[in-house]
């Protein structure tokens, strides 16, 4: 099953559910805000990803964290503060087949998950 993590406003998590929704693709989406996201999860994320892929940098959210936090954020023991403002993560994040994709493309999606 794949899992899709977003906020249901963002538009590109809208076109990623919308694309596999038209592709047949069997899915559950999880809201960010909404869905009780745990640190272990996040973890992995940041050890699979890498911070920099992982923290979206040009959120709102991020552009209101103090100089201070956005340091920390970067750092493994600043999670916490991604789990108290989800919408530090990148969207959409999908896991597939235990791997993890971050944002959207046609072309990529096509490729991993077109039958």
């Amino acid at each position: 099953m794949i899992h899709v993590y977003g906020i249901k406003n963002c538009d590109t998590v809208k076109k990623a559910v919308s694309w596999l929704n038209e592709h047949n693709v069997e899915h559950r989406f999880f809201d960010v805000k909404t869905c009780g996201l745990t640190l272990k999860q996040i973890e992995h994320w940041r050890e699979v990803l890498g911070a920099d892929t992982l923290i979206n940098k040009r959120s709102t959210t991020w552009k209101q964290l103090s100089p201070e936090d956005k340091e920390r954020v970067l750092q493994p023991q600043g999670l916490a503060i991604v789990l108290a403002n989800p919408t530090l993560i990148k969207r959409p994040l999908v896991e597939a087949n235990e791997n993890i994709y971050v944002g959207f493309s046609e072309e990529t999606y096509t490729t991993l998950f077109a039958s």
